[in-house]
This record gives structure tokens, C-alpha cells and sequence, in this order.
């Protein structure tokens, strides 16, 4: 199995000892994305509605690093910080899919780094 690092300056630079994605076989999977803009490596102000705006963003510039986009992802994890959270993250998530849908996983959390509300990873198919 080789494995190979996808990175871009489209999403935040890894702050630990691991890759914005990692191309393996025929499969992608992405680190969890928060919503941190990548030109500042802050997280970004304005609520639940911006936050997941960003982790679609940053997520986005993973798959298309890798030469993916929505339509090739498989399977998603959500981690909500607030379940109450839930419908406006789904309202936004939904608006990048395709059908059908990669099947999903909705996680509540105490916390998330930075004070994030909302994190998201990703597992795609690799084109030929």
C-alpha cells in the first residue's frame, strides 16, 4: 500500500503531526476540517452558519487537491459541539451533495480545538 499527502494552502496548514488528506489505494480520507480560514489560521467569527461554511470550504480544497469533489465521497463524520446545531449544519452540508448522499455519522462533542462548533471528515474515491 502506498500512501501519499494531499495538501493546499485552500484549507489550514496541519498544527500537528498529521496531513490535511492522505491519497491511499484508491480512497481519500481527510483529516477533520474546522473552520479555520486558512489565510490567518484563526478560527472564523459569525456563528454556526460561517462555521460550517468554512469546514465545507476547506473540505472542498482538499477534494479538489486530490482531484475529487462531492460526488466522490463516500462516508462523512459530523462532530457537533451542540445538537441543537444539527439542522442548520445539515441545511449547509446538503447543499454540497449529490445524489445519492455518502452515507454520515453525526458525533456530539464536549469540545473541539480552537472553541470550533462543528468539525467534519471525509473519505472519497479517487478518479482514475
Amino acid at each position: 500500500m502506498t500512501r501519499r499527502a494531499i495538501s493546499t494552502t485552500g484549507a489550514p496548514a496541519a498544527i500537528g503531526p498529521y496531513s490535511q488528506g492522505i491519497a491511499t489505494d484508491r480512497l481519500l480520507f481527510t483529516a477533520g476540517q474546522a473552520a479555520i480560514d486558512p489565510a490567518t489560521g484563526q478560527l472564523v467569527e459569525g456563528g454556526i452558519e460561517a462555521e460550517t461554511e468554512r469546514v465545507m470550504a476547506n473540505l472542498t480544497s482538499i477534494l479538489d487537491a486530490a482531484g475529487c469533489v462531492w460526488g466522490d465521497v463516500i462516508k462523512t463524520t459530523i462532530f457537533l459541539v451542540d445538537m441543537a446545531d444539527f439542522g442548520t449544519v445539515n441545511t449547509i452540508y446538503g447543499r454540497f451533495m449529490s445524489d445519492p448522499p455518502p452515507a454520515r455519522s453525526t458525533v456530539g462533542v464536549a469540545s473541539l480545538p480552537k472553541g470550533a462548533r462543528v468539525e467534519i471528515e471525509a473519505i472519497a474515491r479517487l478518479r482514475d
